[in-house]
């Protein structure tokens, strides 16, 4: 009798829950006694550690990007939405994303690692309007908008004033050359990277100087109220022209209809019990769950790293339920995280230890490749990285290389190959 696992969603916890459980049952899989489908709205892997640089113009898209089925090639990958989770049945049912008919698919364990998605229908005009990362082409529509917007009169605006949001400000500023006023970053709180204030004023201080580097027009203690297609308008009654916003406003889980028994936080997030269940059966991880730290027993960050540790230790617990074993506590106490403004440029919050500078950059790169779900991609970026840097140095001119990034030599790319 073979036992099917179906993994759902195409991000980081599919991805590591795969490579782990692959690892502990290849046998099973080779007997056919154990069988895994994924089933994703989106046919590739977006590894978003290199959002900045395929913003900013020096990483092409699809260095970042990978294949499910090339990713997981001993899983059948379903490309399809799912409609409907019976929990009682223990089916899951979807639709083609090509629009052909329904089909399901049975399940004896099943992962959700749906994610969220940006809750841009909270400020009027803003849905439809505005760019996200988190839905299947955002990465690749948001990297054309911004080749776009170089030749735009009005300037790019970020709402949301996180360490994503800074980030993504700080690339389409340096994509523009530094130019004062390109790229506005609207924050409703009183200073941007707030949670990075709380913990690392230090490395807080130092985006807010990395930000006023690279001409940002950052805007705090404003919210935007409303958008259109001309321009939006912000909570002090000032109206910023632009034709081009992104939405980095935080996230709200993605909740699949059939779901609703499960046990949920005031954030919509599903609780997991230590060993990442949710319910017998079903496992949960990254932005759609609620993990608790081990240690301090808060609700760990929604960011990747957490996702992948939280993705690796669901795929030793099915392991284990396919081999008759009960699961582990998820033990993971974390590692830090890391920003990029520019090649050379780059924050790090490194096992409580702030890293500014070049060296942080190397850091975030070397951390980012070896998470990297395709080797041969990993391999390609720094090189790519490094002509791409060369060329706009050239194209720009000495003057606006040195104002808008200090160029690194060939020696701190090779660090981060190694």
């Amino acid at each position: 009798m073979t036992r099917r696992v179906v993994l759902l969603g195409g991000g980081y916890v599919t991805l590591h829950a795969y490579g782990a459980l692959v690892r502990r049952v290849r046998g099973m899989l080779r007997d056919g006694s154990v069988e895994i489908v994924v089933v994703s709205e989106n046919p590739v892997h977006n590894f978003h550690g290199f959002t900045g640089e395929v913003v900013s113009g020096l990483l092409p898209a699809r260095l970042t990007q990978t294949p499910l089925a090339e990713a997981m090639p001993l899983a059948t990958v379903v490309h399809a939405r799912v409609e409907h989770v019976d929990l009682s049945a223990r089916t899951v049912t979807y639709r083609p994303a090509d629009g052909g008919e329904p089909g399901s698919v049975a399940y004896d364990a099943l992962v959700l690692g749906t994610g969220a998605s940006e809750p841009v229908d909270d400020v009027d005009g803003l849905t439809g309007r505005s760019l996200t990362l988190r839905h299947p082409g955002g990465l690749e529509a948001l990297a054309a908008r911004a080749e776009a917007a170089e030749n735009d009169p009005d300037p790019v605006v970020v709402v949301g004033g996180g360490l994503a949001g800074a980030e993504l400000a700080g690339a389409l500023a340096d994509r523009s050359g530094g130019r004062p006023g390109r790229v506005v970053l609207v924050h409703r709180g009183e200073r941007v990277v707030p949670a990075l204030h709380a913990r690392r004023p230090r490395l807080a201080r130092h985006v807010e100087r990395e930000l006023d580097r690279l001409g940002v027009d950052v805007r705090t203690g404003v919210a935007v109220v409303a958008a259109d297609d001309d321009g939006v308008d912000l909570s002090d009654g000032t109206r910023v022209r632009t034709r081009t916003v992104l939405a980095t406003t935080g996230q709200r889980p993605v909740r699949l209809p059939g779901t609703e028994p499960l046990a949920r936080d005031d954030d919509g997030r599903l609780r997991t019990l230590p060993d990442l269940t949710v319910r017998d059966g079903v496992w949960a991880a990254g932005d759609a769950a609620r993990v608790l730290h081990p240690r301090t027993r808060e609700p760990v960050p929604a960011n990747a790293l957490w996702a992948i540790k939280a993705g690796d230790q669901v795929g030793r617990n099915v392991a284990r339920a396919l081999q008759s074993r009960p699961g582990l506590p998820f033990r993971y106490l974390g590692l830090g995280q890391g920003a990029a403004f520019g090649v050379g440029h780059g924050v790090a919050d490194v096992w409580g230890l702030s890293v500014t500078g070049p060296l942080a950059w190397a850091l975030r790169l070397v951390f980012f490749l070896r998470f990297m779900p395709s080797r041969r991609r990993a391999l390609a970026i720094p090189s790519e990285l490094r002509r791409r840097h060369a060329h706009r140095a050239r194209r720009v001119g000495d003057d606006a290389t040195r104002r808008a990034d200090a160029p690194v030599g060939a020696a701190t790319l090779a660090t981060a190959r190694s």
